[in-house]
């Protein structure tokens, strides 16, 4: 079946992408996506550079959220994260959202029950994600996700974070899947750029905290993983029986 694109609806992807290779992937952004944590990234990196002297504004920090920290740290202070700088206030900001927001975190409603469905649709969850390595290990494992993805890429596994496209085609590759044959579901305008850039089909979900006009580019909007969960059929196609 093709692609039937709904203005801020739906995608009638039926079992194929748009262009009618068969789908056997769904890359899934995590941070925003699944798991309501965008504002507590925020917190840490404000907490964080805060406690070595340098005030930024929340308000473009939180924006940022959904880039590496490679690009986030020089957009928001102007110190680049490989620095002697940039390396402490990166590590003490891991500190901060590890012993202190972390515990806090849920999933956003339907999350776990969205990426079971796409499994027992025959198809590969991935995440595909600009956390680190650690973040993504504990993020997955606090939402009670870990044991629900078939692959996970962070920005380890990344020259660039979002918006670049090296983290989906890390995931792609983990996934041995072409670009073709999969789409991804992200809630930020890095991750509408970076599937593009990829190759990819992208769903986007407000929950994140972003606007319609900020995900323009996405083939789709929907509110979030329980709105995408009640259309799953018509997007994906039922389940395998």
């Amino acid at each position: 079946m093709m692609i039937a694109l709904l203005t801020r609806g739906g995608l009638g992807l039926g079992c194929c992408t748009p262009s009618g290779v068969a789908l056997t992937t769904v890359l899934f952004d995590i941070d925003g996506t699944l798991i309501d944590s965008n504002d507590a990234h925020a917190a840490a990196w404000v907490k964080a550079f805060a406690q070595f002297g340098i005030t930024t504004d929340p308000a473009l920090v939180r924006r940022g959220i959904g880039m590496g920290g490679d690009k986030l740290m020089p957009k928001v202070s102007g110190i680049e994260e490989d620095s002697p700088l940039g390396k402490q206030i990166a590590t003490r900001r891991g500190e901060i959202f590890t012993q202190q927001l972390l515990p806090t975190l849920v999933p956003f409603d339907g999350a776990r029950e969205l990426v079971a469905a796409v499994k027992a649709r025959g198809l590969a969850a991935v995440a595909a994600s600009s956390a680190s390595k650690s973040d993504l290990r504990a993020l997955l494992a606090v939402a009670g996700l870990d044991q629900l993805m078939d692959e996970t890429t962070s920005s380890d596994d990344a020259e660039a974070s979002k918006p670049d496209p090296d983290i989906i085609q890390a995931a792609l590759q983990r996934a041995k899947a072409q670009p073709s044959e999969a789409i991804m579901i992200g809630d930020t305008p890095y991750d509408v750029e970076a599937a593009r850039r990829a190759g990819v089909t992208v769903v986007a979900v407000r929950c994140g905290g972003w606007t319609d006009e900020d995900l323009k580019g996405a083939a789709a909007i929907h509110d979030g993983p329980r709105d995408l969960l009640t259309r799953l059929d018509s997007l994906l196609g039922p389940p395998r029986r």
